[in-house]
């Protein structure tokens, strides 16, 4: 269950713990279009489902990607972006081929590392326009 201030309950528990998660692609090459954005966010969404947690905003730009994510307490963060991280570049180059180019022998869409920032309060609805207002490719 959830309201507005992103407020859950487990069975045990309530809990309201958001993260601001960011993946840059590998080399930072610059592949994305909108089609494949739009596809990425369905397949995240699915993962979230997967692991319990809520995909609250998702949008992204040419070589990167802004996720904010309201996740209960037994959800390791490490985890879940592995999960987001290794499942969105399969499918991704499973069902656009054309995007192999980019890898250079890599066979990864991502670079290793990310970022991960723990939010909530009043900085919750700044984060969301934010991620609103990335510079999506047409």
């Amino acid at each position: 269950m959830t309201d507005d201030l992103g407020v859950r309950t487990g069975r045990h528990c309530v809990f309201a713990m958001h993260a601001h998660l960011v993946f840059v692609t590998k080399y930072r090459h610059q592949v994305f279009e909108d089609r494949h954005l739009t596809r990425m966010e369905e397949i995240m969404r699915s993962v979230c489902v997967d692991f319990e947690t809520e995909l609250v905003e998702f949008n992204g730009e040419r070589d990167h990607v802004h996720l904010l994510v309201n996740f209960p307490p037994k959800v390791a963060v490490s985890r879940l972006v592995n999960s987001l991280k290794g499942v969105s570049s399969r499918r991704m180059r499973q069902e656009f081929p054309e995007l192999i180019q980019h890898y250079w022998r890599a066979q990864r869409l991502w670079s290793g590392s990310y970022f991960a920032g723990s939010v909530g309060g009043a900085p919750l609805d700044m984060l969301r326009r934010y991620i609103e207002e990335q510079a999506r490719p047409v």
